[in-house]
């Protein structure tokens, strides 16, 4: 996009009493940002009322530098960075369904590995939850990510801390590094230029590498409480469906989960304590109609068999159990010395791992420390 034109796009955006409703009726009617501001007011009137008319005269107060802060943001990393707009290629086809698309999305990230994520059929499945989850909770959204992930799929989420953060973090374990998909998309509530929450900057930065962050938001938009349930909608808008790992009832994930009910997505919540107050919004979902699910294969079931795991490995690649089972005793083991045992490459050691684990012969514990399963 030429600085011209993303000034056209700020502009509108940016004009007091213009929401994305305004917005899209001036561009219904006169196709381009730029062609917008071409009209006389007699032609703008039949369109916006008189105040939005006397806003459109001018450009709105900061135009200027909004517009010098955001060209340069895109110039110091081209490759990486760019703002979409409805009907470019890269813009996601399946935000287009929902009743309020956004009309310019800034991303930073992996766009070597974004067309196939937006490419019609992309498989996108949201992950979401409490930012204050039980330790079993983060578990959770770490193993289904990670499951997710490793059968292709690209982990959308919100880069909230708990099961956000870790359902991300799950995700970038889990996609083998010579997959040709996203690991994962971050829909935040701010401008990209800033983290939120500074915890997750490492996170942020990584995500950026294998996969994208995504926000509707101008550069310097604080993280302001309104913006965060708007964004719900994007999360939902990306993926083929939603689980909700835990919720409280007023919990944000609920809204996540009724916007996905509102486009037609599937919906599933994992069940936990009838004591838990994290587990009483997944429960409501359940009894709503959500499907109650245990592990990721459920999940991914519902999209049909070739969804449900990745292809499988052929003889040749298919390492025995004895190449990495054989090498895990009763004590904690780390993935490089687990390597250097094994000699196995570290995108199929991780994907072995997660088969054994997955199976319930290994566990995986904090600090990528790997043991034998010790049954009670």
């Amino acid at each position: 996009m030429e600085r011209s034109e993303l000034g056209h796009w700020l502009r509108l955006l940016g004009t007091p009493e213009i929401g994305n409703d305004s917005a899209r009726r001036l561009l219904t009617a006169f196709g381009t940002p730029q062609a917008v501001f071409e009209q006389d007011a007699a032609v703008l009137a039949q369109v916006v009322n008189t105040r939005q008319l006397r806003h459109l005269a001018a450009p709105p107060p900061g135009h200027a530098e909004l517009l010098e802060k955001t060209w340069q943001w895109l110039q110091q990393r081209p490759e990486q960075r760019r703002v979409l707009v409805p009907g470019q290629n890269d813009y996601p086809a399946t935000l287009l369904h929902m009743a309020d698309p956004p009309l310019l999305l800034y991303a930073a990230g992996n766009f070597v590995r974004w067309p196939q994520f937006v490419a019609p059929g992309g498989r996108g499945l949201a992950i979401v939850g409490s930012r204050k989850p039980t330790p079993q909770g983060m578990a959770h959204a770490r193993q289904f990510a990670r499951g997710a992930a490793a059968a292709g799929w690209t982990v959308v989420s919100g880069l909230a801390l708990g099961v956000d953060g870790a359902a991300h973090e799950g995700a970038l374990e889990g996609m083998a590094d010579e997959a040709p998909g996203l690991a994962t998309v971050a829909v935040v509530g701010t401008g990209l230029d800033s983290v939120y929450p500074k915890a997750h900057l490492a996170l942020a930065r990584a995500i950026a590498a294998r996969g994208m962050l995504l926000s509707e938001y101008p550069l310097g938009t604080p993280p302001l409480a309104a913006n965060f349930p708007r964004r719900n909608r994007l999360i939902a808008g990306l993926s083929r469906g939603t689980l909700v790992v835990e919720a409280a009832l007023r919990s944000g994930s609920l809204i996540t989960a009724r916007l996905a009910v509102e486009q037609g997505k599937e919906v599933f919540a994992i069940p936990g304590s009838i004591h838990a107050p994290q587990a009483g919004g997944c429960h409501q979902l359940i009894q709503q109609g959500a499907k109650l699910v245990t592990r990721i294969e459920d999940v991914l079931e519902e999209f049909g068999p070739a969804a449900a795991a990745p292809a499988a490995p052929t003889p040749a690649e298919a390492p025995p159990d004895d190449d990495v089972l054989a090498h895990i005793g009763f004590d904690p083991m780390g993935l490089d010395a687990l390597a250097a045992r094994t000699g196995l490459p570290t995108a199929r050691l991780q994907a072995r791992l997660l088969e054994l684990e997955l199976e319930g012969r290994i566990v995986r514990l904090p600090g990528a420390l790997f043991q034998r399963f010790v049954a009670a």
